[in-house]
């Protein structure tokens, strides 16, 4: 199991590292491993230590 880290991105937000090879699998990544386009993620908290992602309008 990978783990990744929790970091403070601003005042009032929190960020993950997703791997890129997981978003290269989804087709979110181009041929140079940019993000292509903008996408939304509903992120819902599903259970104690428990967060699904789900990509919306890819």
């Amino acid at each position: 199991m990978a783990l990744n880290r929790l970091r403070k991105l601003d005042q009032n937000s929190l960020g993950v590292t997703l791997p890129k090879d997981d978003l290269r699998v989804e087709g979110l990544l181009d041929e140079n491993g940019d993000l292509q386009d903008e996408h939304h993620i509903h992120i819902r908290h599903v259970a104690e230590g428990e967060w699904k992602l789900e990509i919306i309008g890819k």
